[in-house]
């Protein structure tokens, strides 16, 4: 008997797995020259806040000794050129997206950065990266693994790809605890976003996805949990802003 198609989220809809790919891929074609501007405009510049909190829980060395960060579905560079900032002169990163007009964006900014020479950018898929076993020293994801068609192969491949003593750090999304803001928060969501998305970039369907995708991403404690089950260790997790991102660690031991 032929088994059924498997299916998975796309926002709010049911699609074949094989297409949610495709699907996300329009969706960040459509929005890669203004997605920074939106990330201000949606987060009120929180979006800033976060990821230094994020690249202050990395703590790059900053002496000269090598120090090699992977930081996936990156493509505009931003986590990268922090860290970068950040850190020594033996800091490199590699930026691996699957959206080729995100990483020409990201291209551009790290020539107008000064930062070409220590960051390069990768077209890769999350779920099986064209690298070696333990070839980096941290694993960076912010904002993107909510869109992986099948997160624990991203999981598996992180852990693959980092060394022993590697760390994974995920930013992403998370659940509304605070009571009150949870309605706001969707208030905001579902009618602002979507708007400013058509005001700024012509699309707001694209932005309707983003909020759905958003809602259909596992609470902290059960992602954590996916963590582990990859094969981390000391998984752990903070949330901010009254839980509107939380921001997970494990580490490969």
């Amino acid at each position: 008997m032929d088994q059924p198609d498997q299916t998975t989220h796309f926002g709010f809809r049911d699609v074949p797995l094989g297409e949610k790919q495709t699907l996300v891929n329009d969706v960040f074609h459509s929005v890669a020259q203004r997605y920074d501007v939106m990330n201000d405009l949606m987060s009120a510049g929180l979006h800033r806040v976060w990821k230094d909190i994020m690249i202050n829980t990395l703590n790059p060395p900053k002496s000269d000794a090598p120090f090699a960060l992977l930081d996936v579905a990156g493509g505009t560079g931003d986590i990268s050129f922090r860290a970068a900032k950040k850190a020594g002169a033996g800091f490199h990163a590699t930026v691996c997206d699957i959206n080729s007009d995100m990483l020409e964006v990201g291209r551009q900014r790290a020539y107008k950065l000064g930062l070409d020479d220590r960051v390069d950018f990768v077209e890769g898929n999350a779920e099986k990266l064209a690298f070696p076993d333990r070839a980096f020293d941290a694993y960076t994801i912010a904002f993107g693994i909510r869109n992986v068609p099948q997160i624990d192969l991203a999981l598996a491949e992180a852990h693959r790809v980092l060394k022993h003593g590697g760390r994974f750090l995920c930013l992403e999304f998370s659940t509304v605890e605070v009571p009150g803001l949870d309605k706001l928060y969707d208030l905001f969501s579902f009618n602002v976003i979507p708007q400013l998305g058509r005001a700024v970039t012509g699309d707001a369907e694209s932005y309707r996805y983003l909020v759905e995708s958003i809602r259909q991403f596992p609470r902290p404690s059960v992602f954590a949990e996916m963590i582990s089950a990859a094969g981390f260790a000391r998984t752990s997790w903070q949330t901010l802003s009254g839980g509107i991102v939380a921001l997970h660690s494990g580490w490969r031991l």
